[in-house]
């Protein structure tokens, strides 16, 4: 299992980038969360098998199809008692 957080950065908010990365975690079998940040950039946490985390990180790289990533930070981070019941759209 790995659990990772990351901060995208570029053209993410406003062109449906956290409604396409629910659907590519959800596709790939990834739990956690998406959100908007103040700042400008997207949160993303996921948990899951290795290889699905790593495919949808690779995904991140790109987002949806108006997005454009300048900059993905990828932190991973302890498996904790943190539960995530799918992945979902958090405000």
């Amino acid at each position: 299992m790995k659990r990772i957080r990351a901060i995208v950065s570029g053209k993410v908010q406003g062109v449906s980038f956290r409604m396409y990365t629910r659907a590519q975690a959800r596709q790939l079998g990834v739990c956690g969360y998406v959100r908007n940040l103040r700042n400008g950039k997207v949160e993303i946490v996921a948990a899951g098998e290795i290889e699905q985390v790593d495919a949808l990180m690779e995904w991140a790289k790109y987002g949806s199809p108006s997005a454009i990533v300048k900059n993905l930070e990828i932190e991973v981070k302890t498996i904790n008692d943190e539960e995530f019941a799918g992945f979902e759209i958090r405000y």
